[in-house]
């Protein structure tokens, strides 16, 4: 055991699940299917009134990035996430919740993460989406 070294509390630092599931590649991958599905989508298409869904998509990949523990671009830019302010100007529905949840489940099934990180992120989605409905419908 003479060989053994001490290892001083607070120099072991655990990942952040950012860094479990593979950082800002697989976040940008998720969003980007996500909005592949967006876009042909009817209901969801027009709640996005920029005609290139790309800026909608980058903003929302900062914002999962920094949410899940990797930089914090999005605040830096965008200050406070506020969601609930932010979608208040579009009617969402419990229509517009589950189309939400049909493409981002698709989206997070083509990631192929563990079944452990797989069910915390879908947890995580699943609250959010419940937490934009403002409307009845």
């Amino acid at each position: 055991m003479d060989d053994v070294k001490e290892i001083r509390r607070g120099t072991l630092q655990e990942q952040t699940f950012y860094e479990q599931v593979g950082g800002e590649e697989t976040f940008r991958r998720l969003v980007h299917r996500f909005y592949e599905g967006v876009a042909g989508d009817p209901l969801l298409r027009p709640m996005y009134p920029e005609e290139d869904l790309g800026p909608a998509e980058e903003r929302f990949t900062l914002f999962l990035i920094q949410y899940w523990g990797g930089p914090t671009t999005y605040s830096e830019n965008r200050g406070h996430p506020r969601l609930r302010m932010r979608h208040a100007p579009f009617a969402v529905d419990r229509a517009a919740h589950d189309a939400w949840l049909k493409h981002m489940r698709v989206a997070v099934e083509e990631l192929g993460l563990s079944e452990e990180h797989e069910h915390t992120l879908w947890n995580y989605l699943t609250y959010a989406a419940a937490s934009m409905v403002n409307t009845e419908g």
